[in-house]
C-alpha cells in the first residue's frame, strides 16, 4: 500500500493505492487505525482477482457470503469509517463487474487486489462512534455517542 495526503486539515484527504495481492478490507482497516480516522468517507475504483461480498440476513443477524471467484472490476466502492469498540472501522459496499457484464454487490467482506485499488479517503475533524445494536446484530453509527 502507498498513500499520500493531498489535503491538509481540518478535513484531510488521502489517496491510498493498494497493490496486487493485498486484501482491501484489511489494508483500509490498518490505514484507518494508523491515521486515527474518526469520521471519513471512502470511495474507490480498481479491480480484484477475487472477492467476497455479503448480504445482511436480518433473521440470522449475519452476512450471507457471496463469493466472487474471478477477476472483477470494482465499478463502485463507497463507505465510511467510524470508531467501533476495537478502533476505526471501515464499512464498505461494492458493486463488482464480471466478465459477462453482470454484477455482484453488497457489503465488502474481502477483496484481493489485482492490479490496483485507488481509494480516496476524506476525513473530517468530527468523530463518529459505532454502537453495537444487539436487536439488529450490527454496530451502526450512533450520532449521539462519543468514541
Amino acid at each position: 500500500m502507498q498513500w499520500q495526503q493531498v489535503q491538509d486539515g481540518p478535513s484531510e484527504v488521502y489517496v491510498v493505492v493498494l497493490e496486487p495481492g493485498e486484501d482491501a478490507v484489511a489494508e483500509l482497516t490498518a490505514f484507518a487505525r494508523d491515521r486515527s480516522l474518526g469520521a471519513s468517507q471512502v470511495t474507490a475504483v480498481g479491480a480484484f482477482s477475487e472477492a467476497v461480498v455479503g448480504w445482511f440476513d436480518r433473521r440470522a443477524k449475519d452476512y450471507r457470503e457471496i463469493p466472487v471467484e474471478e477477476q472483477c472490476e470494482v465499478l463502485s466502492l463507497i463507505g465510511d469509517i467510524a470508531v467501533a469498540d476495537d478502533g476505526p472501522t471501515p464499512h464498505l459496499h461494492a458493486v463488482l463487474g464480471l466478465s459477462d457484464g453482470s454484477t455482484r454487490g453488497g457489503h465488502l467482506l474481502s477483496g484481493r487486489v489485482w492490479p490496483t485499488l485507488e481509494v480516496v479517503v476524506r476525513d473530517s475533524p468530527a468523530e463518529l462512534a459505532k454502537t453495537h445494536r444487539p436487536e439488529i446484530g450490527l454496530a451502526l453509527i450512533d450520532p449521539e455517542a462519543r468514541p
